[in-house]
C-alpha cells in the first residue's frame, strides 16, 4: 500500500531530528562504557530509564500523533518517544541512525488463554490489577500446554520492509531483524493459568504435580526457541537492545568467535530468565522448582541476565550456577548492602530504585536524592547499572521524572 504523502513527511522531518541525535560523537562514548559495564570493568554507574507511563508524559503536544496511517504512526510513536527522551530524560540512552522493520512471524502459543477479571485506576494506563481464575488443577489439565508452533510470512515482511524502505530512505538505516533475544520468566506464565495461591500451596501439597507443569512449559519454550534457530529468524542483540530486565545489551563477546551471520545461534545472544513470583520462596525450592528448570533455557545463551521484580540478596550463590551470568537484578525489594556484598564484582549489580516515589501526593526531588546516593554509597565495589522502570504513574507531572532523571545524572557522576 501506498504511504500517505502528508504522513510520509511528517516521518521523515522526525526521522532527520533522530538521524541529528544519533550523529552526535557522545553515542560512541556510551556504546564504549555499556560494554565496559557488561565486561565487568570499572566504569561510572549506567543509568537507564524505560517502562515509562507514556500516556501520562504529554504536556506540550511533543508526543501528539500527527500520521493517519496506522503502519505509520507505529513509526511514528517510535520517532517521538526517542525524540522525548533524549530531551528529557536521556541518562545513557543511546540513539542509533537506524529503524528495524520486524519479520512477520506467527506464533500458535501455549494453547491456554488467561481466564482473569481486571481493575482499572486509570482507563489510559496499561497497567491494571488481575485475578487469575485457575485452568490447571490436575495432572489432565496439563495437557493443555501446547507445543507452539513458528510461522514466518516473508511476503508481508518484505512488503512492510519496502514500505519503510520507502519512508526513511537517504535519512535513517532500515534493517529486517528477528527476534533479538526472548523474555523467559515461565512461572509468570504458569500462574496465570494455576493462580499465585494454588501454585504457592501445591509446591508443598502437590509438588509432582508443580514439577510436571513448570517441565511441560519449560519443554514448550524451548520447542518455540528450537524453530527461531532452524528458521533462522534470530536477531543478535549485542547492541542497542534491552537485556532482560536491565540496561543495553552492548559487548565485545558476543557472538561466539565461530559466528555465522547468515545463522545466528542462541548462543551468539544474552539469554535471561526470571522467577517473580519466588519472592518469598526459599533459596532451596526457587532452585528446586524454578531455577534447575530455568537453566535448561539460559545454558543455550552466550551471557545470561536474572531476575527483575523478585529480590535476590540472598540468592546469589544459587544463582552462581546459571551458566555465563553476567547480570543480576537488584529490585526495590532487595536488601542493596547485602547484595552488593553477595555479588562483589562477579556480576554487573542491577540496581532497581523505587519507582514509586514518582507516585505521592508531594513530590519530593530531595528524598529520592538521599535514596540514590545511599545506594551508590552501599555499591561502590560493584560493577553497576541504575535502571528506572515500572513507572507506573508520574501523576500526570512528567516533570518528576525529568528532574529525577537529571538529578540521578549528576548523583552518578560522583561515583564514575
Amino acid at each position: 500500500m501506498e504511504v500517505p504523502k502528508e504522513d510520509k513527511e511528517i516521518l521523515r522531518r522526525l526521522a532527520e531530528e533522530v538521524a541529528e541525535i544519533a550523529s552526535l560523537p557522545v553515542h560512541k562514548d556510551k556504546i564504549a562504557m555499556w560494554k565496559r559495564l557488561n565486561g565487568l570493568e570499572r566504569v561510572k554507574p549506567m543509568l537507564w530509564i524505560n517502562e515509562i507511563p507514556w500516556h501520562e508524559m504529554d504536556v506540550d503536544d511533543e508526543l501528539k500523533l500527527q500520521t493517519v496511517d496506522p503502519f505509520c504512526r507505529s513509526y511514528e510513536v517510535q520517532l517521538r518517544q526517542i525524540i522525548y527522551q533524549w530531551k528529557h530524560m536521556r541518562g545513557d540512552m543511546v540513539v542509533e541512525p537506524v529503524i528495524y522493520c520486524p519479520l512477520v512471524i506467527h506464533d500458535t502459543g501455549f494453547g491456554i488463554d488467561e481466564d482473569v477479571d481486571v481493575i482499572r485506576t486509570d482507563a489510559g494506563n496499561p497497567i491494571i490489577s488481575r485475578h487469575f481464575h485457575p485452568q490447571i488443577q490436575n495432572e489432565d489439565d496439563i495437557e493443555k500446554i501446547r507445543m507452539p508452533e513458528i510461522t514466518y510470512d516473508a511476503q508481508t515482511t518484505e512488503d512492510s520492509y519496502q514500505r519503510t524502505k520507502d519512508i526513511f530512505d537517504g535519512i535513517l538505516k532500515v534493517e529486517k531483524r528477528g527476534a533479538p533475544g526472548f523474555w523467559f520468566a515461565p512461572w509468570d506464565e504458569l500462574i496465570r493459568w494455576w493462580g499465585i495461591q494454588e501454585a504457592m500451596m501445591d509446591m508443598i501439597l502437590r509438588p509432582e504435580l508443580v514439577h510436571k507443569a513448570i517441565d511441560r512449559l519449560v519443554q514448550a519454550y524451548l520447542c518455540r526457541l528450537d524453530q527461531y534457530e532452524a528458521m533462522n529468524l534470530l536477531a543478535l542483540n549485542n547492541n542497542n537492545t534491552r537485556i532482560g530486565s536491565g540496561g543495553l545489551g552492548y559487548t565485545d563477546e558476543l557472538p561466539q568467535a565461530d559466528y555465522d551471520s547468515s545463522h545466528i545461534s542462541p548462543l551468539d545472544l544474552w539469554g535471561c530468565s526470571t522467577a517473580q513470583v519466588f519472592s518469598d520462596v526459599s533459596p532451596q525450592m526457587h532452585e528446586e522448582f524454578a531455577l534447575q528448570y530455568e537453566i535448561r533455557w539460559m545454558k543455550r545463551f552466550g551471557l545470561n541476565y536474572y531476575g527483575c521484580c523478585e529480590p535476590l540478596h540472598k540468592k546469589i550463590n544459587m544463582l552462581r550456577k546459571i551458566p555465563d551470568l553476567r547480570k543480576i537484578s537488584m529490585s526495590p525489594w532487595a536488601d542493596v548492602k547485602e547484595g552488593a556484598a553477595n555479588i562483589g564484582r562477579d556480576f554487573v549489580f542491577s540496581y532497581k530504585p523505587s519507582p514509586a516515589i514518582f507516585a505521592v501526593d508531594q513530590w519530593n526531588l530531595e528524598a529520592a536524592r538521599k535514596s540514590l546516593i545511599d545506594a551508590m554509597e552501599k555499591t561502590k565495589g560493584c560493577a553497576v547499572e541504575v535502571i528506572m522502570k515500572d513507572i507506573s504513574t508520574v501523576r500526570y507531572q512528567p516533570q518528576r521524572l525529568w528532574e529525577w532523571a537529571e538529578m540521578a545524572s549528576e548523583v552518578i557522576e560522583v561515583y564514575a
